[in-house]
């Protein structure tokens, strides 16, 4: 039998407590449950996952920065470790894991994370693909920008708590000079809800705030939208349309979508390639660089032959190299389509708004930053007041005992101790008050008998004048307010940046007009079908008979064809030579440097094997009372109204009817009254009414606009409508031209063979080009070299008919005009 004793039966004594309450409660589970997830939750949002809309920052954020501002490392200290931050806020603040408080100090030291760094880092801070370095490993100080989130914290700016464990004090905000929240953004994820705000530019959003500032209550969030023109992501890339930014600003929900920067280039082997240069927000290399290979693995995209990551020194680069046969803009539209290069941030603005979560917008996060500096000045204010009064008085008790300075230097020296003395003072006959007392007793003997009533004085007048600065400030909220946009004016000075990512159209969503400049451009188009657009402001005017400047590295075998001067917001319609027609914005013509060679067209238009551009024209809309008119090189001519050509088909429409051995030479603009100029190869020029030729539909084939010499190799190579107040301008591929008035053309039927329009022999070759052009137009003449030459009009002779013309561009041996462009004058006034 056991010797453990049997536990006595139960009784019915009460076990109430020494208070006589039973220690023990019943309460429902469910309640219990919904209290204890309702602190947690609380918990949660207020003390580790939303930021404060005041400073923008998490508790730990706020707690890592305040405790090195505590130990002192400043930006103008030396570097520490960063396992002696983590563990001291960790140990003074922060009573969680060290890994976390490690990430988040890392974080603010990330310039791929944060659009302004706040922490100054030694060390392998990290990647989008790879962690930091262990904290024994890395330092870190405070950036200066952090100490504009610091800045006047001893000046009793904001309030001071007690941490966790009661034995220090640390700030419940920072006074943060600046809008934090927007600048460098916020994530995180707390029960029941989240936040994801995006960083904005600094420069920007001080615009905006110095805006609401100056009128606050007539304020809204499209005013401050045109300062804020959407989020900055340190990554840089591109931002599709505003349709999302706007929603967020105005709702606080919102998403953005965003692409890589890429572009196509030829690369070393004669193949293309696509390289990435700049990534979405929060995307990395190595991923995007797996997906493509894990597409073209499983046959889901083709066209590719490599990919390889060339991203080093926290420069993107991401190099796809294409197949010979691959259409590079087909296969960039399914990387953007399949991978991360393109890609959406959705932004939900939920911050801490008087220690309450609220979605905010725009303008209210704004408010509560302008709220919380017009608290953080005031209270600034107060504290220096208060300090300059009792300087001030201070000052006027020290000049007082001046005056009297033997009898107090008798009375102390008579008083038995410090306090007696201190009584008398403050006693008849001097009525020093207690605060002016002590300090008359805290001064050495020395000070006391040499004191300099001039210095005091000084001093005092000083004192009374900063204290009615500040009495000021206090009493005006316009001044107080221009004070806060002073101080924020001056922080965008020295730390704004341009903006790194680029807000760009998206198709469907809003006009090219909004977002992209209407600029002038000069496109180029090669014999090889290279195309670029290049800045009007690259060709500068020179005299007649100069060699020009370099327009272009072509190939040995390429020549220039078509030069097109037009502007970013232009259509252009790409007359093939098959007939077709495509379209595209001017804007879409990649821009490159004048002397670059371009990019082949069937990058940007869905070309046929053996399909070439033969004509470019450029408008801004498609009016149904205009027509176009075509011309062959057969001399076949048509004219059909300009409406029917309004299509955005990818794959092009058809323009005209060809017989098998005919192409398209010219397609010009015409009003359905206008008289037509159309010159041959071997100089003959027929001038007729458009009204001879009557309105046909789109793909009709035309009537015959000019006879041909018959057995000689003759074609038409030009066409352009009668202008008043000009001249035509005719010049050859060896370089020679000349104006002729038009009035020595006499209008006749169409279908002739024309009269003489300058006079050919051997050494000046064959007309390239003809067109009208005023006295005060610019031609744009471009080599078979490549070279290129911009020259007024006015400098190149008006001769008769029958003439030979006078040399405009020396040409090196073996190359030729290869192509002409007019530049009117109108162009150059708007």
């Amino acid at each position: 039998m056991s010797d453990t004793p049997t536990p006595p039966p139960p009784t019915d004594v009460d076990d109430d407590g020494p208070d006589g309450d039973d220690p023990i409660q019943p309460i429902a589970l469910q309640e219990e449950m919904e209290n204890s997830f309702l602190d947690y939750a609380m918990s949660v949002i207020m003390s580790r996952a939303l930021p404060d809309v005041r400073d923008g920052l998490k508790p730990v954020h706020r707690r890592i920065i305040w405790d090195m501002e505590t130990q002192g490392f400043r930006p103008d200290r030396p570097f520490v470790k960063c396992a002696r931050v983590t563990g001291d806020t960790m140990a003074r603040f922060h009573p969680h894991g060290d890994s976390a408080i490690y990430d988040a100090l890392v974080r603010m030291a990330q310039p791929f994370s944060l659009r302004h760094p706040l922490i100054a880092f030694h060390g392998n801070y990290g990647s989008p693909d790879f962690g930091p370095a262990a904290s024994r490993y890395t330092e870190c100080r405070l950036h200066p920008l952090a100490m504009q989130l610091l800045a006047d914290i001893d000046e009793d700016t904001v309030d001071m708590i007690p941490n966790y464990d009661g034995t220090t004090e640390q700030p419940e905000v920072l006074p943060a000079r600046f809008p934090n929240l927007l600048v460098n953004g916020s994530q995180g994820i707390a029960v029941g809800m989240a936040t994801n705000i995006p960083p904005h530019n600094l420069g920007e959003v001080i615009d905006a705030t110095v805006h609401l500032l100056d009128d606050p209550d007539g304020t809204t969030v499209d005013d401050l939208m045109e300062h804020v023109k959407g989020p900055d992501f340190p990554t840089g890339a591109q931002i599709l349309g505003r349709a999302g930014i706007i929603d967020a600003y105005r709702t606080g929900r919102g998403s953005v979508k965003t692409r890589a920067k890429a572009s196509i280039e030829e690369g070393k082997n004669g193949r293309y390639e696509i390289v990435v240069t700049e990534l979405p927000y929060q995307t990395s290399v190595s991923s995007i660089a797996g997906r493509i290979e894990e597409l073209v693995t499983n046959g889901d995209l083709d066209g590719i032959a490599d990919v390889n990551d060339g991203s080093a020194g926290g420069k993107t680069s991401l190099v796809v190299t294409l197949k010979r046969d691959a259409n590079a803009n087909v296969v960039l539209n399914n990387l953007y389509k399949m991978t991360q290069l393109q890609s959406s941030f959705s932004i939900n603005m939920v911050a801490l708004v008087d220690k309450v979560p609220r979605t905010v917008n725009l303008l209210s996060a704004l408010e509560g930053y302008v709220r919380h500096q017009i608290e953080v000045v005031t209270r600034r204010t107060e504290y220096r007041l208060a300090k300059a009064e009792r300087r001030a008085h201070i000052l006027e008790g020290r000049i007082k005992a001046l005056n009297v300075i033997d009898e107090i230097i008798a009375l102390i020296r008579a008083s038995d101790d410090a306090a007696s003395a201190k009584h008398a003072l403050m006693a008849e006959p001097y009525e020093f008050s207690e605060v002016q007392a002590v300090d008359i007793l805290d001064m050495q003997l020395r000070q006391l008998t040499r004191l300099s009533r001039i210095d005091l004085e000084t001093e005092l007048d000083d004192v009374r004048g900063t204290i009615q600065e500040l009495e000021a400030i206090l009493a005006d909220d316009a001044l107080l307010r221009t004070v806060i946009k002073d101080e924020l004016l001056a922080i965008k000075e020295e730390f704004a940046t341009p903006r790194v990512c680029e807000i760009t159209y998206d198709d469907g969503e809003m006009s090219i007009e909004d977002l992209v400049d209407d600029k002038e451009l000069v496109i180029v188009m090669t014999e090889a079908q290279y195309v670029k657009s290049v800045p009007a402001g690259s060709f500068k005017s020179q005299g007649r008979g100069g060699r020009g400047v370099s327009g272009g590295k072509l190939k040995a075998d390429d020549i220039v064809r078509h030069v097109i001067f037009t502007t970013a917001h232009a259509h252009l319609l790409f007359f093939s030579n098959r007939g077709k027609v495509y379209r595209l914005r001017a804007l879409e013509i990649p821009e490159r440097e004048r002397t670059a060679k371009g990019m082949p067209i069937v990058n940007l238009l869905p070309l046929q094997a053996g399909e070439n551009i033969q004509a470019i024209i450029d408008t801004r809309e498609f009016a149904g009372d205009r027509f176009l008119f075509f011309a062959t090189k057969q001399g076949t001519v048509k004219k059909t109204t300009f409406d029917a050509y309004d299509s955005s088909r990818r794959d092009g429409i058809i323009a005209i009817n060809l017989k098998d051995d005919d192409e398209l030479v010219k397609v010009i603009e015409t009003s359905g009254g206008d008289d037509i100029f159309m010159v041959s190869k071997g100089g003959m020029t027929i001038r007729f009414n458009e009204d001879d030729v009557r309105s046909m539909g789109r793909t009709a084939a035309g009537v015959r606009g000019m006879k041909l010499k018959t057995g000689a190799d003759d074609a038409v190579v030009s066409c352009d409508v009668a202008r008043d107040d000009a001249a035509i301008l005719v010049m050859t591929d060896g370089g020679y031209g000349k104006r002729t008035q038009l009035d020595k053309f006499n209008r006749q039927g169409r279908g002739g063979q024309g009269v003489r329009g300058i006079k050919l022999t051997g050494k000046k070759g064959f007309v390239t080009a003809a067109f009208m052009v005023g006295i005060d137009d610019e031609i744009v003449a471009v080599s078979s070299g490549g070279v290129t030459i911009r020259l007024e009009v006015r400098e190149i002779s008006s001769q008769g008919r029958d003439a030979t013309g006078v040399r405009i561009m020396n040409l090196d041996d073996g190359q030729t005009v290869a192509s002409v462009a007019p530049i009117i004058a109108e162009h150059d006034e708007e």
